[in-house]
Formats: C-alpha cells, structure tokens, sequence
C-alpha cells in the first residue's frame, strides 16, 4: 500500500506560512514544545523521514528531530514548505514502501515509515494550527490511514516521532472521544490530545 502524502504536506506548509514571530513561544498541545520548538521538530522529521524513504541513511545513521527553536533557520517560511514538499515527493515512489529502513535511529520497515511520517503531518499540523489559532482540516484518505494505523496493538511498532514503541500509546494515554466524534478528533484523542485544546 502506498499513499500520496502530499495534501497532508500541502496543508501543513499552509499552516506554517501564517505562523507569526510572535506566535513562536505559544505553547502547543505538545507539553514540552513551544511553537517555535515543534516547527524545528517539524523541519527536521521532514528531513529524516525524506532521507528514510529514499533509504539513504547517512553514516553513523539518522538522528531524531531536535525541537529546538533556536534552530529554526532563517527563511523556514519558504525552507519547511520546500522540506515538506521533498517529502511528499519522496514517498510517491513505491520502493520507499518496500524493504526496511531507517529514521530517527531506530530501524523499521518502510511502510511502517510512511505511515509514520504521513501522521506526523498530520497530527502535528493541527497541533501548530490549533496553537496558532487556525483552522485546520485533513483528507480523509489522511485521517483514516492514521486512525488504522494508531488503533493497531501497542507493542513492536514505532510511534508517531519513529521511536521503539515501549508499550504505551504515542504522547501518552489516548484522550477519551465519543466514537461519534469526526474522525480527525478521534485520530488527535488517540496520540493524547484534547481534541478542545486551544493555547489561548
């Protein structure tokens, strides 16, 4: 299976062009990370996971995204939006879900790293809409591949930031959503979050 990651990309970059300087200490639904902080993360898990499908892991291999926003490079208005577009475009070719190989340090095969990246964008596109204000939506094609792929067992898999899973669901206990609720609500519910959560 292969999907096209490039609405979910397109999305988040428009979210980031609108992200004011002085929006950048906001906090986000992410507890350890300011705005600032998750977009660095974002800029470097596009990178990683860009490099993971094209399978060009460098030596010594691939490090996790840092989350630091004294890092954020002059020009990530215009940088990210580049990085995520590489992205999409990097996981349209059908091997990078074939085979094994690597992000963040920890080995997995590579429709698991799809789908992994393809949730990154996804969840954390609304984390830095809903801690800029913005309105945010995602395709269902998007929001349904997460759902699958976070409601699997816990145990073997990676999370969502492509760590070892240990067990417990990404970014903590999964948030209680009526299952009537959209289904972008319930994705957010199950990676932690409070689907009302707002910064301000």
């Amino acid at each position: 299976m292969t999907l096209d990651l490039g609405p979910a990309t397109q999305r988040l970059a428009g979210v980031l062009v609108n992200v004011t300087d002085n929006q950048l200490t906001l906090p986000t639904p992410c507890p350890a990370y300011t705005l600032g902080d998750l977009i660095e993360h974002i800029n470097g898990l596009a990178l990683a996971f860009t490099v993971a499908a094209a399978k060009d892991v460098p030596p010594g291999g691939s490090r996790g995204p840092s989350g630091d926003a004294t890092r954020l490079p002059a020009g990530w208005r215009e940088s990210i939006p580049e990085r995520l577009a590489a992205l999409a475009q990097a996981w349209r070719k059908p091997d990078a879900w074939e085979g094994m190989t690597r992000a963040g340090g920890i080995d997995l095969p590579g429709q698991v790293a799809g789908l992994v990246a393809l949730n990154e964008v996804v969840v954390h596109g609304w984390d830095v809409a809903r801690s800029a204000g913005q309105p945010y939506e995602s395709t269902p094609e998007a929001v349904e591949a997460c759902l699958a792929f976070l409601s699997q067992e816990p145990g073997g898999d990676e999370d969502v930031d492509g760590n070892a899973d240990t067990g417990d669901r990404p970014f903590g206990p999964p948030v209680d959503v009526p299952a009537d609720a959209p289904a972008l609500d319930r994705l957010i519910g199950l990676t932690g979050r409070d689907p009302a959560w707002h910064a301000l």
